[in-house]
């Protein structure tokens, strides 16, 4: 047998068990790398952003899912808009009021980008956008233990708001 088809046969032998991933252990992998969890919540918002002209645009959106970090909404009516296009997020004033809403989105106005654009479907769907919103992700909150996330590996002495000095 040549050496080119001891490779064939091979590459042609499924991999061991031990290396095959079930789809609902990729799923639960892939889900647990989320930073926060989300919420099926309907609210309405409204999304502002500017063109490649520089024209103010508006759209009205109703929210899918919510977290800490990003929104998925539908729009009203299509709208042409890229790939990482800075906007602005607001939920309707109505809707700050919202239970099981993260706090950043009770503010009012978010910096957020496009990371993810859902053309609408010839059935009649809407379409939606992924957006990411531009909030710190070091600010502290509160997590079950009483601990600020992320900051409890710095040492009770350290002081953020002085630089150390020489």
């Amino acid at each position: 047998m040549s050496t080119g088809a001891k490779l064939v046969g091979l590459l042609a032998k499924p991999l061991a068990t031990e290396h095959q991933v079930n789809p609902e252990q990729a799923a639960r992998r892939s889900a647990d790398k989320r930073k926060s969890a989300r919420t099926h919540v309907m609210l309405p918002a409204r999304l502002t952003w500017k063109d490649q002209r520089g024209t103010a645009r508006f759209a009205s959106v109703m929210t899918r899912d919510v977290s800490e970090f990003g929104v998925f909404v539908e729009l009203q009516s299509p709208v042409s808009i890229g790939l990482f296009r800075l906007t602005q997020f607001q939920l309707e004033r109505d809707a700050r009021d919202a239970r099981d809403i993260p706090d950043a989105l009770k503010q009012g106005r978010l910096l957020a980008a496009v990371y993810r654009v859902h053309p609408p479907t010839r059935t009649g769907g809407r379409q939606g956008l992924a957006l990411r919103l531009m909030v710190d992700p070091r600010r502290a909150h509160v997590v079950e233990d009483g601990a600020a996330a992320g900051l409890e590996s710095f040492p009770a002495d350290v002081s953020l708001a002085q630089p150390a000095s020489r």
